[in-house]
């Protein structure tokens, strides 16, 4: 079962996450599997950042939905996951036509090749006001020294820095069953919410702590994040310090796919065409069909259909509409 776990070092301000989708991230592979799929370096991108995306959906607590996305030059044009308040997430990936992805391709070979690729944090609040736009923060794929970074663990850690002023580490793996990440962040000594004793130690003392605790959590291995449940991981890694955890978030209070794909969403995109649109697609292909990137569903109109979009409610006949 997909789960989240949280948990503080007592007595330091260092908060630790630790997410592991199971279920959820095959029902997503499974789902696009039918489309083709991604070749393995691309589904384990996707997953990382599906891992990365909760973690922080969850670390800030906003109420809207949280867009990770990056885009380059590679044969990867395009890496989204959307992460909802309540955890539930979906994601997709756009491979270029005929470009291929080596086994061993890393973030740099596949989105990065000339230096072109951003990662963007997108923030949109579930009720937002007429005018205002989403709040969007963007980074290059490369380190302060102009060097491209390999994993997208080390683009969201120069990111939180960058933008939050937050030291962060953070760990992440993925395979066909599994996508993981670790958490590790350094919260602020000053303000509201401070652990207790933080304030009285020293800031030496605290830096030595937070770095103690990084180098133990980047000591965890990449099979290691995959195969061991969470209680034997918190145990070997953190085994001196003393943790506080919490309830756990399994089942529906926890991470887990979800689309909000609907026939009324794509309806509504059609309409936005307009009718001359529309139709004039429906006498080229007899029917349109539209496919959802992020679940793989398809949604079929033919010419009827088509006639109710633009017929008021009140004279519209029973649909012949249908979804694959």
């Amino acid at each position: 079962m997909s789960e989240l776990h949280k948990f503080i070092f007592e007595g330091l301000p260092v908060r630790g996450m630790l997410v592991r989708l199971t279920e959820s991230w095959t029902d997503l592979l499974g789902r696009r599997a039918a489309a083709g799929g991604y070749p393995p370096p691309v589904r384990a991108l996707l997953g990382e950042m599906a891992a990365a995306g909760v973690l922080m959906q969850s670390n800030i607590k906003f109420n809207g939905a949280l867009v990770l996305q990056i885009h380059g030059d590679g044969p990867v044009g395009l890496a989204v996951v959307e992460v909802q308040p309540d955890l539930a997430f979906r994601a997709t990936a756009t491979v270029r036509s005929a470009a291929e992805v080596a086994d061993e391709a890393r973030l740099a070979a596949m989105v990065n090749v000339h230096g072109k690729g951003r990662c963007a944090i997108t923030l949109d609040p579930k009720e937002r006001l007429p005018g205002v736009q989403p709040y969007q923060g963007v980074v290059a794929l490369h380190g302060d020294r102009g060097e491209p970074l390999q994993e997208i663990g080390a683009v969201l850690e120069h990111y939180m820095l960058q933008s939050e002023q937050l030291d962060t580490r953070l760990i992440l793996a993925a395979d066909d069953k599994v996508a993981a990440g670790l958490l590790i962040q350094r919260l602020p000594v000053e303000g509201e919410g401070n652990l207790e004793r933080a304030a009285r130690e020293d800031r030496i003392g605290l830096d030595e702590a937070y770095n103690r605790i990084a180098i133990l959590a980047a000591s965890l291995k990449r099979e290691e994040l995959l195969t061991l449940d969470v209680d034997t991981i918190l145990r070997r890694l953190f085994w001196e310090e003393r943790l506080q955890r919490f309830e756990p978030q399994r089942g529906a209070d926890g991470p887990r796919f979800a689309c909000r794909c609907s026939r009324e969403r794509v309806s509504a995109m059609l309409r936005g065409l307009g009718r001359d649109e529309v139709e004039s697609l429906i006498e080229e292909r007899i029917t349109a069909d539209v496919g959802c990137e992020f679940c793989g569903a398809h949604y079929r109109f033919d010419a009827v259909d088509v006639g109710e979009l633009f017929t008021p409610s009140s004279n519209q006949p029973p649909s012949t509409g249908t979804v694959q």
